[in-house]
């Protein structure tokens, strides 16, 4: 007994959808997919490829690029002016005073009778034959100190510095800080008059004959004073205090590197 409603044949879906489609596009192959997927990998292998050779081209300018050097930076520029130097002042500059490398004890020679008192060999020769000059103009040129040490220096410096109750700026415009005097090089003598011996290291000295005729006579020795009145580095007035500039090496101690102006011993 058929039930009515209902075919004898059960539905084939499958086969039913299947039949829908035609032949043809069901045995064509989905080339629409492919042409889309070529143009995207040749777009992403572009832009790689761009990115190595940015790379590669970036490494070589950095390989073979000039290097900038110290040579090559400019030596000032207009917003940062050079530094320059104060005359008379240099790095190594302690309370107005100059550093100055101690004189070799084979290079000294006595200049007193007792040896007590050296300077370097040839301010020794010019000094004791400007000695002799002096004396033979009836004047008598003493010496009162040569060469000095570091180490003699420190006292002058330190201890009367203390008993005069003096500051180091106080000391320094009297006597040089140990290792900046000018006595360690053997080129600088203090000088008294031995006809008024109580004028020694006193500022008073330019009135005796001693000094007037230091004044008059001591360059065609190679001599010099080296602190006169207002002299660039500070120190007090010294009319006693005398220095030998009459070869390479004193001449170079003194003033090369240090743009000191020549002293003015005509006051």
């Amino acid at each position: 007994m058929k039930k009515a409603g209902f075919s004898e044949k059960p539905q084939n879906s499958s086969s039913g959808s299947g039949d829908d489609i035609p032949v043809a596009l069901r045995d064509t192959p989905d080339t629409g997919s492919k042409l889309r997927v070529q143009p995207l990998v040749l777009v992403i292998g572009g832009l790689t490829g761009f990115v190595l050779l940015s790379v590669i081209s970036g490494f070589l300018f950095f390989v073979t690029a000039p290097k900038k050097t110290a040579d090559s930076i400019p030596a000032s520029t207009g917003s940062v002016p050079a530094p320059t130097n104060s005359p008379g002042i240099d790095s190594n500059t302690i309370l107005g005073h100059l550093a100055y490398a101690e004189a070799p004890e084979s290079e000294l020679l006595a200049i007193t009778a007792d040896g007590r008192i050296k300077m370097r060999q040839a301010a020794a020769q010019k000094f004791q034959a400007m000695v002799q000059a002096a004396r033979s103009a009836g004047v008598i040129l003493t010496p009162i100190s040569g060469f000095r040490s570091v180490k003699d220096q420190e006292p002058l410096f330190f201890d009367v510095g203390a008993q005069r109750n003096q500051t180091p700026a106080q000391r320094a415009s009297l006597s040089a800080p140990p290792g900046h005097s000018e006595h360690h090089t053997g080129y600088a003598v203090d000088i008294g008059d031995g006809t008024v011996p109580a004028t020694n290291l006193q500022p008073h000295f330019e009135n005796t004959k001693a000094y007037q005729w230091l004044q008059a006579n001591a360059a065609r020795f190679s001599f010099e004073m080296s602190f006169p009145k207002g002299n660039t580095q500070g120190v007090s007035y010294e009319p006693w205090h005398w220095r030998f500039v009459g070869d390479r090496n004193s001449l170079e101690t003194f003033y090369k590197a240090r743009n000191l102006k020549p002293t003015n011993t005509t006051d």
